[in-house]
């Protein structure tokens, strides 16, 4: 009789918390689909504040290659040798790129296009970020929710939807590899955590699949080529070695992995003293045959000047060995490190519950925890070598901020639920463990895996019954626990508040930073002022003008920033460009601007260049100009060619460009391109970036001649004269002897670069 009763009354709480299991499920979808909606309209201020354009540098080459690979197909698209950039070099793109993000776009498009919506090429491009920020907010809802469930995972979901460091690289606009491949990252981890928690081949495949994804999309997959080797070994170090690890990472990397696993099961099918003696010889001999390979890895690495490692990785490792001994890289300002604000722009309040999140993560630490909390640690080093890689800090920081902020509402919320009047303890029970329900589940599966075996298991039937009996006392004890670690009524509602008012916050500064801080496109620029908004359009005016009145197959030289630029809306050839991949050649373009007008000429003649370009900022203020980067251009220079030296432009340390400036800065290619006619514009030659007057400002030019000046003087386009004395390709006798260098050639002879 007492045993019906029990089952009757069970029926109405099976189907309440059935029906409370459907509706929470209804609502995260419902949820989720806000956020992906947040994350993709965030991100259109762009679009609504300027048009839809491609922006910065390097998202110009990747829609160039789109729009080959969609009009020309991948045959073509693998096997393209780009003879526009780089002159005379060129560039095989095929080889030499990541293809992820032009793949995706190009089906994307394609996809489209089989559908009958026209859509073009460029408003694909333009729109394929925003659209993969909320597939990244939907796999961080599926990574966290494996770690701490499903109030942690819409957290951090919504956390990162909104987080500016992310909005930097994936407004509207921003067509660059990371608008793909932070998707790739988190979901490639997600499907690792979920392989580890369940042990399903079918993940692990899908993990390998996402894993080679990310490879073709971004430079940064070495971040999980190492990360999820380290969590590998931080378990098998700590004992937490399983099949489920086994099948998680063996479709990734073999070697270590099957090696543990192999010991594992010699060590099952031996006596303990057979397997003593199995593994001293092993031992042995693997240590023979490891000193020998590491003999010869130390012979080829001590062989190598950088011992092995590329530039880029010794920057990370030394975050002051780039501005030692390789200027090109030091030069590029995303690969400064980052200062303290910057954390707080870029992260927010999610600074202050990263820590929080870490501690959440140990209470209690399961292998999934256990890797976010390896995630978090690694990534915050690398954010602190290059402000580029906040980028990767960023989901770590929602994911470790969401587990935080749903603990704490969870704390919260449970402290004023038990002290409402006419709440029964089952119901707090329920209530207080709902949110951690799939997070339980797991270590149930954990703990099965190590205690079961196939011999011992007990009946569906005995469990039944311990469960009867064990279960009424022990909700009894679980809530009259709870109710001790109960917050007071107050500070709960306080606490609330807080948190509340503190997400408010957060929101306020994500849209301020998506609107204003991160929408501007490098390509248009604004500025605010009493009388309006100014819009500053010199950069499409100036590649406008190259494109309609220049011969297709002229050379254009400019500082290696601008070449993608130049090449995609321009359609002119470049010497060099973003992809900075031969340091002789910018450095042979950085030691023209820094020379003298005439052997600055000789050089761009060796090149078969036409036109030069130089940005200057110096009349409306623009500080990211040529003369500000001109430093660099003498040190890259000078790195090649040793006659180039840094000190020569530099009065008692200092670089000015005032009437205290050097003789050989004030008569060097770049201050003559960029100050040419300036006095013109106020009679004084006031430099508003530099904030002086300049030093020298009457002077002419002998073998370069003004052809185009934008509206605001911020792109200034300079063709290069004729040699002189040159008559239908013969050359005329002239009065004195030349050198060398100058002397004419005859017609057909190759022209040769005087600094190589």
């Amino acid at each position: 009789m007492a045993a019906t009763e029990t089952s009757t009354a069970t029926v109405p709480t099976l189907y309440t918390n059935t029906l409370r299991n459907a509706f929470g499920g209804v609502l995260s979808f419902f949820i989720l689909l806000l956020i992906g909606v947040l994350a993709f309209s965030i991100r259109l201020f762009s679009v609504i504040k300027y048009e839809s354009v491609i922006h910065e540098f390097d998202p110009y080459f990747n829609y160039r290659v789109t729009q080959f690979l969609t009009k020309n197909g991948i045959y073509e698209f693998w096997n393209w040798f780009d003879d526009r950039t780089w002159y005379p070099l060129g560039r095989v793109i095929g080889g030499t790129v990541y293809p992820g993000l032009t793949l995706t776009a190009g089906t994307i498009w394609w996809l489209l296009n089989s559908l009958n919506i026209p859509l073009s090429v460029e408003t694909v491009c333009v729109f394929t970020a925003p659209i993969f920020s909320a597939f990244a907010s939907w796999a961080a809802y599926l990574l966290t929710k494996e770690v701490k469930g499903a109030g942690a995972g819409l957290t951090a979901a919504a956390l990162l939807a909104m987080v500016p460091s992310y909005i930097s690289r994936s407004v509207a606009g921003s067509y660059d590899n990371e608008a793909v491949a932070i998707f790739a990252l988190i979901f490639t981890f997600y499907l690792y955590i979920k392989t580890l928690n369940t042990g399903s081949l079918f993940y692990a495949t899908l993990n390998s699949i996402a894993y080679f994804y990310m490879v073709c999309s971004w430079g940064g997959y070495t971040f999980i080529i190492n990360l999820i080797p380290m969590h590998v070994l931080l378990c098998i170090v700590t004992g937490r070695y399983s099949s489920r690890l086994y099948i998680a990472y063996a479709p990734l990397v073999f070697i270590i992995i099957h090696v543990v696993a192999l010991v594992y099961y010699i060590k099952g099918i031996l006596s303990p003293k057979m397997f003593k003696v199995a593994v001293t010889l092993v031992v042995s001999a693997g240590l023979a045959v490891c000193l020998a390979m590491i003999a010869v890895l130390i012979a080829l690495v001590a062989s190598s000047p950088t011992k092995g490692w590329s530039g880029r990785s010794l920057s990370l490792l030394d975050p002051t060995y780039a501005s030692k001994y390789i200027p090109i890289i030091a030069s590029v300002s995303e690969h400064q490190p980052p200062t303290w604000p910057s954390y707080f722009m870029d992260i927010n309040v999610l600074a202050f519950l990263v820590p929080a999140g870490i501690i959440a993560c140990f209470l209690p630490l399961s292998d999934a925890s256990s890797f976010v909390v390896l995630y978090i640690a690694t990534s915050v080093y690398f954010s602190g070598v290059m402000v580029r890689l906040m980028l990767v800090l960023a989901p770590a920081a929602c994911i470790t901020s969401g587990i935080a902020l749903s603990q704490a509402f969870d704390v919260f919320t449970r402290s004023i639920k038990f002290q409402l009047p006419g709440v029964s303890s089952n119901a707090e029970v329920d209530a207080g463990e709902t949110s951690s329900a799939t997070a339980e589940a797991q270590n149930n599966v954990v703990k099965t895996e190590k205690t079961e075996t196939s011999k011992d298991r007990p009946s569906r039937k005995s469990k039944k019954k311990e469960r009867e009996h064990v279960e009424k006392p022990s909700t009894k004890a679980k809530a009259e626990k709870k109710r001790l670690l109960a917050l007071p009524l107050e500070a709960s509602f306080i606490s609330l508040l807080l948190l509340v008012l503190l997400g408010a916050f957060y929101v306020v500064h994500c849209v301020w930073a998506a609107a204003e801080a991160y929408s501007a496109p490098s390509i248009v620029l604004t500025s605010h002022s009493h009388d309006g908004l100014h819009v500053f359009d010199d950069f499409r005016e100036a590649y406008a003008w190259l494109r309609h009145n220049t011969d297709v197959d002229d050379k254009v030289a400019s500082w290696w920033d601008y070449g993608y630029q130049t090449t995609a809306m321009a359609n002119r050839t470049v010497i060099v460009d973003n992809n900075t991949w031969n340091n002789t050649h910018i450095a042979t373009v950085g030691t023209a601007m820094s020379s003298p007008e005439k052997a600055a000429w000789e050089i761009f003649h060796s090149l078969d260049v036409k036109y030069v370009l130089v940005v200057f900022g110096g009349l409306v203020g623009y500080p990211s100009d040529d003369i500000n980067k001109f430093l660099w251009m003498v040190r890259i220079g000078g790195g090649v060619f040793p006659h180039i030296k840094e000190p020569d432009y530099l009065r008692d340390g200092q670089y000015r460009i005032d009437s205290q400036a050097t003789p050989t800065m004030l008569n060097c290619l770049m201050y003559k391109l960029s100050y040419y006619r300036f006095v013109e514009t106020d009679g004084k030659g006031f430099d508003r970036v530099r904030r002086t007057e300049i030093g020298k400002k009457y002077f002419k030019l002998s073998h370069f001649e003004e052809v185009f000046t934008t509206h605001h003087w911020m792109v200034r386009i300079y063709k290069l004269k004729p040699p002189k004395n040159r008559i239908r390709g013969k050359t005329k006798k002239s009065k004195s002897k030349t050198s060398s260098t100058s002397s004419p050639r005859k017609s057909g002879t190759k022209k040769k670069n005087p600094w190589h």
